[in-house]
């Protein structure tokens, strides 16, 4: 079976996967570790991690480094390559083709473009996604839109573009920021391939989702955005007398992990 099936098999609706986000590879292995049977990047984890801005077009190398050292982990993978790193779909799908080079099994596209502070044109987009498929048939793209986030908010909105990215080859959709019951259904039903949703803590439940027909449950940054939280609380803790957060690993244990 190969990587892209395996991977595609994962998303039913109704019984979405928990899809975790690591930005290195200790956090990554440590997810493989536990049995996760899949793992995906996180751009503002990574991009932030290295010193750079989010989706920055110098970030495609730290992107393709980070998929290259995942990559030797037992578990499927796909990687989060935001808008591309570039404008021209041949680079894009270029991006795509290397990655699927090194084992990845797919790679979140967005259309959210940081340089202008909106979304892309809907033909815009279609165009990329296109671009990737013709490339890398096998490689599952999941079309991020950013009608939730950046964009009007707007059900209606998320619907159209959902479609219009399935339409052009998308396998599956990404909306981040949807999480009322009824939005979420519109989406799903208008989408007509397996749909991604973010988890946000007090908005929605996996359970809650799994029962909105939702396929598949991204944490995104949200890890690495308590690791640092946990981090500073741990060096507050032995500044001030105080209880450490959590129990660390062991410095053997962390050494296994990436050994």
């Amino acid at each position: 079976m190969s990587s892209f099936t395996a991977f595609r098999d994962l998303h039913v609706p109704g019984s979405p996967l928990l899809l975790p986000n690591t930005w290195d590879f200790a956090f990554g292995a440590l997810l493989a570790q536990q049995g996760f049977p899949a793992i995906a990047t996180t751009s503002l984890g990574a991009a932030a991690a290295a010193g750079e801005p989010d989706s920055v077009p110098s970030g495609r190398a730290a992107t393709v480094a980070l998929a290259r050292g995942l990559a030797r982990l037992d578990v499927l993978l796909t990687v989060d390559i935001g808008e591309g790193f570039a404008t021209d779909p041949g680079a894009v799908a270029e991006l795509a083709e290397e990655l699927a080079g090194l084992g990845v099994a797919g790679v979140n596209l967005e259309d959210w473009r940081v340089a202008d502070g909106r979304m892309a044109e809907v033909g815009t987009q279609t165009a990329l996604i296109s671009a990737v498929k013709d490339r890398v048939p096998g490689l599952f793209l999941n079309a991020r839109t950013d009608t939730h986030l950046g964009g009007d908010h707007s059900a209606a909105t998320a619907a159209e573009r959902v479609r219009a990215y399935a339409d052009a080859g998308a396998d599956g959709v990404f909306v981040p920021g949807l999480a009322v019951p009824a939005e979420v259904e519109r989406v799903v039903a208008a989408a007509r391939v397996p749909v991604n949703v973010l988890f946000v803590p007090g908005a929605v439940t996996l359970a809650g989702l799994a029962e909105l027909g939702v396929a598949r449950v991204s944490v995104g940054s949200l890890p690495y955005r308590v690791a640092l939280v946990s981090a500073l609380e741990t060096v507050r803790a032995v500044r001030d007398g105080g209880e450490l957060p959590a129990n660390p690993l062991t410095f053997a244990e962390v050494a296994a992990l990436v050994g």
